[in-house]
C-alpha cells in the first residue's frame, strides 16, 4: 500500500495511464452530471474537473486511470492519508452490524464513547473540566450549534466575527463568514447581529449585546492567515469582561493540521466552545461542537424532543471511524510524523522563490503561497501535470498546501519544481 512514498515515482502509475487530462471518461461524466446537478455546484470547463475513482495514501486515480498527488487532503479531511487501512476496517466492521441508529432517541454506545473522547482531547486535556458535545454531520452545523449555545448561555443575540473569516454556508454560519461571494446574494435574509472586526486586531469594540465571538485561530479559506501573538488571548480577555462566549472554529485547523492537536494550544488559550470536523473521521461526514460542561448545560434537558438535532446525529459508522481516526492521531508515531512533515514543509517552502510570489505563510501542515495573480490558470496547469491543488483568499490567489501528513520531501520538491515552471 502506498501509505508513504519515498519519492514521487515510488508508487507506480497504473499501466493504462492517459496523458490527456481531463480524459474522455471524465469529460463524459461531466457532461452527464451537468444535465442533472445544479450548475452552481461543480465548476466545469475544458480543463476541469477530473472524476475521482480511487485513492490511497497521497495518491488519487481518476476515471481515466490517471494518477495524481493530492496536496489538498480532500479539503483537509485525509490528514492520515486516503483510505487508511485501519479506518477502512473500522468502517467495514461497523457497517456489517449497524449502518444507522436513532441518535437522539435510541443511540448506540459509540456515540457516548466519541463524546467522551472529544471531551478528553479538549477541555479535560486543557484542565478545564469535562466538556459536553453535540454531534453533527458538517462543519457549518457545528458552528450553528455553537451560535445557538451562545444565545442560550448569554441571552445575547450579537456575534463578533472577523474579516476574511469562513465558517460555512448555512444561514447561521453566514453570520460569521465574511467572503462576499458567499454572503452577498443572501445578506438581505441574514439577521443584522454581526459586528465585523479586522482579523488579528486587538482594538475590539464595546458590545454589551454580543454573546458570541467566533474566530478561526488560523484562517483557512481566507488565505492561510496567522494572527499576531496575543490575539487569541485578547479575545479571551474581552469575552470574560463582556460576558460573551469565545468560539474557536477548528474545523480546518484541528487534529494536527496546524502542527498540534488544535491551533489554540499554541497560545494556551481555552475557548468556551470549539467546533471540529473534517479530519475527525478521515472520510465520513461527521462534526462536533464541544463546550465546557457548565456552558453546554444552558441547553434544557430534553423533554422527549430535542431542541437541536438531526436525523443522522451520531451515525454509528461515522462514530466508529472517528474513534479509530482519533486513536491513530494520538499515537506517538503520528505525532512524530506531523512534526517531521511540518518541519519539512516549512523548510521546502522557505526555499521557494519566484517573482510572482507575494508571501509564503503557514504553520504545521497548512500553508499558503500568495501570488500576484489569480491561481485558477495555475490550478488547471497543475492538474494537467498530475498535481491536485486548491486556491484560497478573497481573490483566489493563495495556493494552498494542505497535503496528507504522509507527503514526502521528494513529492513536495517535485510539486514546487512544477509550480516554478508553470509560473514562467
Amino acid at each position: 500500500m502506498c501509505i508513504r512514498d519515498s519519492d514521487v515515482d515510488a508508487c507506480p502509475m497504473k499501466p493504462d495511464l492517459k496523458t490527456e487530462i481531463p480524459g474522455p471518461r471524465s469529460r463524459e461524466l461531466a457532461s452527464n452530471l451537468s444535465e442533472y446537478e445544479s450548475r452552481n455546484v461543480t465548476y466545469m470547463d475544458e480543463s476541469w474537473p477530473v472524476f475521482w475513482e480511487e485513492a490511497e495514501g497521497v495518491n488519487v486515480w481518476d476515471a481515466d486511470g490517471n494518477r495524481f498527488l493530492d496536496f489538498t487532503s480532500a479539503f483537509g479531511v485525509a490528514g492520515l492519508g486516503h483510505r487508511h487501512p485501519e479506518i477502512v476496517e473500522a468502517m467495514r466492521q461497523q457497517s456489517g452490524r449497524l449502518l444507522h441508529g436513532m441518535g437522539d432517541v435510541h443511540p448506540t454506545a459509540l456515540k457516548g464513547e466519541l463524546c467522551a473522547r472529544l471531551s478528553a482531547l479538549t477541555f479535560e486535556s486543557w484542565g478545564a473540566g469535562k466538556g459536553k458535545v453535540v454531534l453533527s454531520n458538517s462543519g457549518f452545523e457545528a458552528i450553528e450549534t455553537a451560535l445557538k449555545t451562545a444565545r442560550l448561555a448569554t441571552g445575547k443575540a450579537g456575534v463578533m466575527a472577523f474579516s476574511n473569516g469562513y465558517h460555512g454556508l448555512g444561514y447561521g454560519s453566514l453570520l460569521g463568514t465574511d467572503l462576499e461571494k458567499f454572503r452577498g446574494p443572501f445578506v438581505d435574509q441574514l439577521a443584522e447581529v454581526t459586528t465585523r472586526v479586522p482579523f488579528g486586531s486587538t482594538d475590539l469594540p464595546e458590545g454589551d449585546q454580543i454573546g458570541a465571538v467566533l474566530v478561526e485561530p488560523i484562517q483557512g479559506r481566507g488565505g492561510k492567515i496567522l494572527p499576531p501573538p496575543g490575539f487569541l488571548a485578547a479575545l479571551r480577555s474581552w469575552c470574560d469582561t463582556h460576558g460573551a462566549l469565545l468560539i474557536f472554529d477548528e474545523i480546518y485547523t484541528g487534529f494536527h493540521r496546524s502542527g498540534s492537536w488544535f491551533a489554540c494550544e499554541r497560545e494556551d488559550v481555552v475557548p468556551d466552545l470549539i467546533c471540529v470536523g473534517k479530519a475527525m473521521s478521515g472520510g465520513f461526514p461527521i462534526s462536533a461542537c464541544i463546550g465546557k460542561a457548565e456552558t453546554m448545560d444552558h441547553w434544557p434537558v430534553s423533554p422527549g424532543e430535542a431542541l437541536h438535532t438531526s436525523t443522522f446525529l451520531g451515525n454509528p459508522v461515522g462514530c466508529a471511524m472517528a474513534l479509530k481516526s482519533l486513536e491513530i492521531l494520538g499515537r506517538a508515531e503520528t505525532i512524530s510524523l506531523v512534526e517531521e512533515t511540518s518541519a519539512m514543509l516549512e523548510r521546502q517552502l522557505g526555499k521557494f522563490s519566484h517573482e510572482a510570489v507575494v508571501e509564503i505563510r503557514g504553520r504545521g501542515v497548512m500553508w499558503g503561497v500568495e501570488l500576484d495573480r489569480p491561481a485558477g490558470p495555475l490550478l488547471a496547469g497543475l492538474l494537467a501535470e498530475g498535481l491536485l491543488f486548491l486556491a484560497d483568499g478573497p481573490q483566489g490567489n493563495v495556493l494552498s498546501f494542505t497535503p496528507p501528513f504522509t507527503i514526502t520531501e521528494g513529492e513536495v520538491s517535485h510539486a514546487l519544481g512544477v509550480i516554478n515552471r508553470l509560473l514562467g
